[in-house]
């Protein structure tokens, strides 16, 4: 007759060993188990969040680790709240999240509807529409930037096809008015799919019994979606909203690649603002300040948003 392994580990255990493990609660083994997980993220978010409140509070400069750091109070808050290229930033940041959010839930919403329509090569195209999502934000942001070339660009010549334009007359990533919104078409584009994902989710999730009721009473179809799809597909378009709103909100690689924060400061974000002066400048104790005002912004956003949302899912 075989040994189970749990049989084996459980017969070598030291008698000792065995019994205090006995006589532990259900409560202390959870404890035991969950303690590891809570050590590490400790150790990887909360340490390095009460560092960087510390460091803020100082003149500290990375690249002089042998110059002992100034404690100089609320003077990095004071000078990023009256810089007004940090406020730029910001507005830069607003447009960008705005636009991004608005089309992919917009554009989202409508593919979903579209998808949830039994036809034929539906899982199809919904795997098609899905792959964008699965690329790397640096291969996108390549792809895209030898599409937005000027000479060579399939872009441009496809503007040029539909308006009548010469497709060497402008450059979407090289002029002011025009590259934040580049940046807008390429976030778009990439994560479109996921806000569809989560509306689709939200429509799969409607009981026809509730359409079937309406029928009977006569409600036209666009009734039915106003007072039934719409209210009960709210929560996962606000869920989708938070969700890519935190993420764009710290949009860092996809911006790199495409702009670089230019032309001049049109798409420098918040995040690349950020890294700047952290890793350009060199003012640590500067940056810190400047990580612990977007994070309480983030945080404070997030939190009254959810309230919101936990209001949606009650009624």
């Amino acid at each position: 007759m075989s040994i189970s392994p749990i049989e084996r580990a459980a017969a070598t255990t030291p008698p000792g060993v065995a019994r205090r493990v006995k006589g532990l609660s259900d409560r202390a083994l959870a404890w035991i188990f969950v303690a590891p997980t809570i050590l590490l993220l400790l150790a990887i978010n909360i340490f390095p969040l009460i560092w960087t409140i510390r460091l803020s509070f100082t003149d500290y400069r990375v690249n002089r680790p042998n110059r002992e750091a100034e404690f100089i109070g609320l003077r990095n808050y004071e000078r990023i709240l009256t810089d007004g290229d940090i406020w730029i930033s910001m507005q830069a940041t607003a447009h960008f999240l705005f636009w991004t959010i608005f089309f992919q839930v917009v554009i989202g919403f409508a593919l979903a509807y579209l998808i949830n329509k039994k036809f034929r090569g539906n899982d199809l195209w919904t795997t098609i529409i899905v792959l964008p999502m699965m690329l790397s934000p640096a291969v996108v942001g390549n792809f895209w930037t030898f599409l937005y070339q000027p000479q060579i660009g399939l872009f441009n010549y496809v503007v040029g096809f539909l308006t009548g334009a010469d497709p060497s007359s402008f450059s979407m990533i090289g002029e002011v008015a025009l590259a934040p919104w580049a940046i807008v078409i390429v976030d778009t584009w990439m994560w479109t799919p996921f806000v569809m994902l989560i509306c689709l989710a939200g429509l799969r999730s409607i009981p026809d019994s509730i359409y079937e009721a309406a029928e009977c009473d006569r409600a036209s179809k666009w009734r039915q979606f106003w007072t039934i799809t719409i209210p009960l597909v709210l929560p996962f378009l606000m869920l989708a909203v938070l969700f890519r709103g935190i993420e764009n909100f710290k949009m860092f690689d996809l911006v790199v690649q495409l702009t670089g924060g230019g032309p001049g400061a049109t798409t420098e974000l918040t995040s690349i603002n950020l890294k700047r002066e952290a890793f350009e400048k060199w003012r640590t104790g500067y940056a810190s300040a400047y990580a612990v005002i977007l994070f309480v912004t983030v945080f404070g956003l997030a939190s009254i948003y959810v309230k919101a949302l936990n209001k949606v899912k009650e009624r």
